[in-house]
């Protein structure tokens, strides 16, 4: 028998399992390690920075910028861009209307993919399977813009609010990471509340909404970053001013600043609150300041959801 060493006979001794001795790391092992973090470190850049060249594009000197003489540290550092674009006209009312669009629509979207994906696991649901798969099979097959345009206009949500809210609110993607986390929850739940005589809208915000953080916080980011990122339902069912989204308003400025600053520069007058911005910012710089302005909103609120995001798209996209 081999010899054992003190600290193996008293953990022994004591009724504890032995401890494992230190396992020594190959040169192979070592090596593959290194590998793993210098392929990681690499596609953390190449991830990261692309927005850290423009936060540094956007606050250094605009002439700079325009050559493209800006890659790594700022130069001429200044915040000029964002006050004169923070100046454009009706920006206040367009980011709270993007801001009330993000929230609105992304509470309404999870609690429908809430609800939704928790009664088709419903086998007492009627036509469960027929509806489900009613759902399902709009992710395929879709009008077309026209008929949909006509669809909102005999509505009433042309110029409306709620076409920002309401023709997002049932997605079947965001359903069936749900349907799919909720089978994998334990059934007793549900039976243990019937017993106890709940019925089923009780089950479902006593028992299931409480025990479904993690994978709604996934459907959470999700919306929400498609709520703030679009522009395109303004400028298809929008002509109301007051109802510009933030991201619209952007877009206009962006596509009129080239001509903007050029009629500035052949007419020497002024021709607006959009002409005296864009005659002090360069097209590149305005580009790099709109995009900062969009993006990093988001960027600031998904390292506060990351955890859930992780462990809700792992549980709702595979059943085990």
């Amino acid at each position: 028998m081999s010899s054992m060493t003190a600290t193996e006979t008293e953990a022994i001794v004591a009724g504890g399992p032995a401890p494992r001795p230190p396992q020594r790391r190959t040169a192979g092992g070592v090596a593959f390690a290194i590998l793993n973090y210098a392929v990681f470190i690499a596609l953390v850049f190449i991830c990261a920075y692309p927005f850290y060249y423009l936060i540094i594009n956007s606050v250094s000197a605009n002439d700079l910028a325009a050559l493209g003489e800006v890659r790594w540290f700022p130069e001429g550092f200044h915040l000029s861009n964002y006050t004169q674009v923070f100046q454009i006209g009706g920006l206040p009312l367009a980011a709270a209307v993007s801001l009330t669009r993000t929230v609105l629509g992304t509470a309404f979207t999870v609690l429908a993919s809430a609800f939704l994906g928790f009664m088709f696991t419903q086998e007492r649901m009627w036509g469960r399977q027929f509806w489900y798969r009613f759902t399902i099979i709009t992710m395929y097959f879709s009008a077309g813009l026209i008929p949909v345009f006509i669809i909102m206009k005999n509505l009433g949500l042309t110029n409306n609010f709620w076409v920002y809210i309401l023709p997002f609110v049932v997605q079947p993607f965001f359903i069936i990471l749900v349907k799919t986390y909720v089978e994998a929850m334990p059934a007793s739940l549900q039976e243990a509340a019937e017993v106890d005589g709940a019925n089923i809208v009780q089950i479902f915000f006593k028992i299931y909404l409480p025990n479904m953080t993690p994978i709604l916080a996934t459907v959470a980011i999700f919306a929400a970053v498609a709520q703030w990122n679009s522009f395109q339902d303004t400028l298809i069912y929008i002509t109301d001013q007051s109802l510009y989204t933030l991201q619209y308003l952007l877009y206009m400025f962006l596509n009129q600043a080239n001509s903007l600053a050029q009629a500035m520069a052949n007419s020497g007058g002024n021709i607006g609150a959009l002409a005296d911005v864009a005659t002090t910012q360069t097209p590149t710089s305005i580009r790099m300041t709109i995009s900062v302005i969009v993006v990093l909103p988001i960027i600031l609120v998904y390292p506060l959801f990351q955890r859930f995001f992780v462990k809700g798209i792992m549980l709702g996209a595979v059943k085990g």
